[in-house]
């Protein structure tokens, strides 16, 4: 695997685990929405997610990561258009999408 790929998914790793320390298991929606300085954390490191997805996809477009442009189109969303971003979208790619793509990115670098 390419060093650059390599490091840009341990950035990705990071990331998330990031938004996993923010999170409790026990945290709701609507505490979540409450949070302000959360979501902000929240969104800035699906940003990192989507850059060092985009700089991945520049090298290896048919990289094994389910959604991988949908990724990329989340980040750029949430930079060019931060006054339209939903906190339940962004909540639900936490919930749903983020640990696909954790055990994803893991066993990538595993091999």
């Amino acid at each position: 695997m390419d060093n650059d790929i390599k490091t840009w998914l341990f950035d990705i790793l990071g990331s998330i685990e990031e938004i996993d320390s923010y999170l409790s298991e026990s945290i709701q929606f609507q505490e979540y929405e409450a949070d302000v300085r959360t979501k902000r954390a929240v969104e800035r490191n699906i940003e990192i997610i989507g850059e060092a997805m985009s700089r991945i996809l520049k090298i290896d477009d048919k990289i094994q990561i389910t959604d991988s442009r949908k990724i990329v189109d989340v980040r750029n969303r949430i930079i060019h258009g931060y006054d339209t971003v939903s906190d339940a979208v962004i909540w639900g790619i936490v919930i749903k999408q983020l640990p696909i793509l954790k055990n994803e990115v893991e066993q990538m670098l595993s091999e």
